[in-house]
């Protein structure tokens, strides 16, 4: 038979790189990659595959072994995908390619990686076995604890593509017996979880001074949201919680807007909310000067807070005091705010004095539907003071005027109570409450430097708050 010059060169056209990778040439492809290092990893046309992809799919052992270990110019792509969005552990898990599968692996191959279908490579051999029979692929994936309840964009996991025909009885018990491994695995590291957070919890809690009650309810959410986490990590399938709207009623001073705060990072923390962050607005916030204006403001204020707290301050100030007063715009930012509660965005937080505070529950029909939580913050007694000014002194923030500065010894919780309890009167603690050791604290600051000289060299007297400068400090805010 003759062979045209064109049937010749076409019969020896050089091998490609791909080529070499599905051979298994190892020579060959050795010597093409050394002198084109930049082929290392070179997408094949259509199919978008590297020599990795390649080789791996065609269980060509010691060319992936050479491209894991290249030492040229370059690093090969574990993860590239092809136009799949199979990686090359992809690969070696449709076609049952167990060597190829461990050497990616060992070599950090992730193994929970997605197609585009959202298949993970156990998924893929699954399919495999029972195409094939046998299942060594699957059980190298499981040695690095591929997830057995990973679901594609089907809502399938690897179990639910095995059919109940006979032959599949052991690699469904291999599989179910993984998914309760990790299922017990997940409780354990679910339970260390909910432990630190709770921890945290307590942590954030430990600087409220008084409001027994409302700790005890926060806890009580963080330990339901925190259990509903470790049900779900053990596969079971429960309601998602919806955290309350709240009221906070008190005096200015009592701790509100910082338990707003505290209840920000506990929501964000046990993952209700995306958010730590607490919005905080007034009137002059939210309400118009002219008509068509409060609208517009009120929602981009709402928009600012979206998956976080929406903090109300002097909320009672959006009503007006008199039925007939209706050129006040309060009650249409009021409106905006319920338009939105039922949305599950935002979390919204009514505050302010306990008696204006019935006219805003009074405004509004669907108030108490939506508010369903009303807290009451209790003024302070003199031994919560002097506790307060314990725990403003021992974490000042760097930007704090008070910052390096520390109480004498002297200066104990008890002695604290007895002096502001003989030198502020009930009606001054009750209007000032934790107000009133800002600026006391301030104040005995002013004293301090006011009675030392500058030829003091004494660094400890230099940084130390002493019962003097803090009885100074009150005097002066009785005055």
């Amino acid at each position: 038979m003759n062979i045209s010059h064109h049937q010749r060169s076409r019969s020896s056209k050089p091998p490609t790189v791909h080529g070499y990778a599905r051979s298994g040439d190892l020579l060959g492809f050795q010597r093409l990659l050394r002198d084109n290092p930049s082929l290392l990893n070179e997408a094949n046309p259509i199919m978008a595959q590297t020599p990795l992809h390649v080789s791996a799919g065609d269980n060509r052992a010691e060319i992936v072994q050479f491209l894991l270990g290249w030492q040229g110019p370059g690093r090969v792509e574990l993860e590239a995908k092809n136009m799949y969005g199979e990686t090359p552990l992809h690969m070696a898990a449709k076609n049952g390619c167990s060597e190829s599968a461990q050497l990616l692996l060992s070599h950090g191959a992730f193994v929970e990686a997605r197609a585009n279908n959202g298949m993970t490579p156990l998924h893929l051999a699954v399919w495999h076995s029972l195409r094939a029979g046998e299942f060594l692929t699957v059980k190298v994936l499981l040695e690095y604890n591929a997830d057995c309840s990973a679901k594609d964009d089907e809502g399938m996991t690897p179990l639910n593509h095995l059919s109940e025909g006979p032959g599949n009885e052991k690699l469904r018990e291999l599989l179910n017996w993984h998914l309760e491994e990790q299922r017990k695995k997940r409780a354990i590291e679910a339970c260390g979880e909910t432990k630190a957070k709770m921890d945290e919890l307590e942590k954030e809690l430990a600087y409220i001074v008084g409001l027994h009650d409302l700790k005890m309810q926060l806890r009580k959410w963080a330990k339901g949201m925190l259990l509903d986490e470790r049900r779900r990590a053990l596969g079971l399938h429960v309601g998602t919680r919806r955290p309350p709207h709240m009221a906070f009623l008190g005096n200015p001073g009592t701790g509100k807007t910082m338990v707003a705060r505290v209840l920000g990072k506990l929501l964000h923390m046990v993952g209700i909310l995306p958010t730590d962050k607490v919005t905080e607005v007034q009137r002059t916030d939210l309400v118009g000067e002219f008509v068509g204006h409060t609208g517009p403001k009120t929602r981009r204020k709402i928009q600012e807070a979206e998956g976080g707290i929406l903090f109300v301050d002097e909320a009672y100030r959006l009503i007006p005091m008199q039925k007939s007063d209706d050129k006040d715009y309060g009650l249409e930012a009021l409106e905006e705010i319920m338009s939105v509660m039922d949305r599950g965005k935002i979390v919204v937080i009514f505050a302010g004095y306990d008696e204006p505070m019935k006219r805003v529950i009074a405004s509004n029909e669907g108030f108490c539907r939506r508010v369903t939580k009303f807290f009451h913050f209790n003024d302070f007694n003199s031994e919560e003071l002097a506790e307060i000014l314990h725990i403003k002194m021992k974490n000042l923030a760097a930007d704090s005027l008070l910052y390096g500065f520390k109480l004498h010894p002297s200066c104990s919780i008890e002695t604290l109570a007895a002096l502001i309890e003989s030198v502020t009167t009930e009606k001054q603690r009750k209007e000032s409450n934790g107000g009133l050791i800002d600026t006391m604290l301030v104040n005995a600051r002013e004293n301090l430097d006011l009675r030392l000289s500058f030829e003091c060299i004494d660094t400890e007297e230099l940084l130390t708050i002493t019962l003097v400068d803090l009885e100074a400090g009150l005097r002066l805010l009785s005055q």
